[in-house]
């Protein structure tokens, strides 16, 4: 548990925040695009085909205890917290579908085995979803960054109804305090 720690004890302070690019202006009132993606659940899921209010939490990658993260990773604006802003989703998940979220989900471009090391090393009540190929990320134009030659998912979080983008947050900073920021706009917009 004490590597575990390391990567949910941030200093957000001592991190560069991210600016807002203008990568996600795009995506509030877009209809998600029909790509089935692999879940840690055992299936697939395509946002275009869900019914109801989801909550979709994307982040670049998340630690993996004993695994050096890439080199520079806190010097890269955005880039640390993805363990800090998963645990957030799980603590306030009872919160969030209580506020009307039917679904929940976490996203990145890690392999699917990655994606379900992460479930099950941090008890997530949700499943996670692996974007490796790029396919949403392509279809949504979804803003991205490259660290050591890999293409990597921007930090950002989704409410989608229907299929279709309600609210985008992004930039997110400081990631632990996302599923707030999302459970508070549920609160304020009730289906």
């Amino acid at each position: 548990m004490a590597a575990d720690q390391n990567f949910v004890q941030v200093d957000w302070s001592k991190l560069p925040v991210p600016e807002d690019d203008g990568g996600a202006r795009h995506l509030a009132g877009a209809a998600v695009a029909d790509v089935a993606l692999p879940s840690t659940a055992g299936d697939e899921v395509s946002f275009a085909r869900l019914s109801g209010r989801t909550v979709l939490f994307v982040y670049p990658m998340t630690g993996t205890p004993g695994v050096a993260l890439p080199v520079g990773w806190d010097a890269i604006p955005g880039a640390r917290g993805c363990t800090p802003h998963a645990c957030a989703f799980r603590d306030l998940h009872a919160d969030l579908t209580a506020a009307g979220a039917a679904h929940v989900f976490g996203l990145s471009t890690q392999t699917l085995a990655e994606q379900q090391a992460t479930v099950e090393r941090l008890h997530l009540p949700f499943p996670l979803l692996s974007d490796a190929a790029l396919r949403l990320a392509t279809a949504m134009a979804l803003p991205t960054m490259a660290v050591e030659g890999k293409t990597m998912i921007k930090r950002l979080a989704l409410v989608l109804d229907d299929g279709l983008i309600a609210h985008a947050f992004y930039p997110v900073f400081p990631p632990d305090r996302n599923a707030g920021d999302v459970l508070a706009w549920l609160e304020a917009h009730p289906r």
